[in-house]
């Protein structure tokens, strides 16, 4: 395939350009921001090598001179996004910090509902993974348990977050393709359960929702399943 690496590299082991020749009309960066602006706009579908050269005003085969590859592409846009994170001084308090991190990726998610699909540990050596990573870490220094055991934390907050999110966007987009309102849909699968409630047919479940009737927070849902995920790291805790 034209512009495809014969064998494995990675994007930020190249140098972004050599020192001979003329300056190159764009940068990495530049290239990472149109392809986040189509994404954002259009969904990840519509990235290509062809719209992002056309949305820089370049020859699509002449941005293989700066990217190799689609994949390259897609973590050039991850590490941009990355770049996003506001990371602080850690406070001392690891869980603290974690629940703060793990509200901020959830923000960066929604402002970039393509983001959940592309989550991968092939996308973990970037820049900004990388600096994201050093910081989590940074937070976990007063937890004491092995360095092992904090990465599994991080992985853990990160796929709560990630799967929380694409059940967010998921339900967002579903109710914006039906031809009637979410409110409407509600109230006819409402009024179907609570007939089947009423059978006597699903007493622990009758019982289960009765007690969690109300509507739903899903801030505080969010932050409640964080919650428990570090619960499980707490020192207290294990075994």
């Amino acid at each position: 395939m034209a512009g495809r690496a014969a064998e494995p590299h990675v994007i930020w082991a190249r140098p972004e350009r050599t020192g001979r020749g003329p300056r190159p009309a764009h940068t990495r960066a530049d290239i990472a921001a149109a392809a986040v602006r189509i994404a954002d706009a259009e969904g990840l579908d519509a990235v290509s090598m062809r719209r992002v050269a056309a949305e820089l005003g370049c020859g699509t085969m002449s941005l293989y001179n700066y990217v190799p590859r689609k994949e390259d592409l897609y973590e050039l846009m991850m590490d941009a996004v990355g770049g996003e994170h506001e990371l602080w001084e850690p406070s001392g308090d690891w869980r603290a910090d974690m629940l703060r991190l793990a509200h901020q990726t959830r923000a960066l998610m929604h402002r970039h509902p393509w983001l959940p699909r592309m989550i991968s540990g092939h996308y973990g050596f970037s820049p900004q993974a990388l600096r994201y990573l050093e910081h989590c870490l940074a937070c976990l220094d007063p937890l004491p348990a092995p360095a092992a055991a904090k990465l599994e934390l991080i992985a853990m907050v990160n796929g709560v977050v990630t799967t929380a999110v694409s059940n967010e966007l998921a339900t967002a987009e579903r109710a914006r393709s039906l031809p009637w309102s979410a409110e409407q849909e509600q109230a006819v699968r409402m009024a179907y359960l609570g007939g089947q409630l009423a059978s006597g047919a699903y007493p622990r479940l009758a019982a289960a929702l009765t007690e969690g009737a109300g509507p739903v927070d899903l801030d505080e849902v969010f932050q409640r399943i964080v919650e428990r995920v570090l619960d499980a790291f707490e020192p207290g805790d294990r075994n």
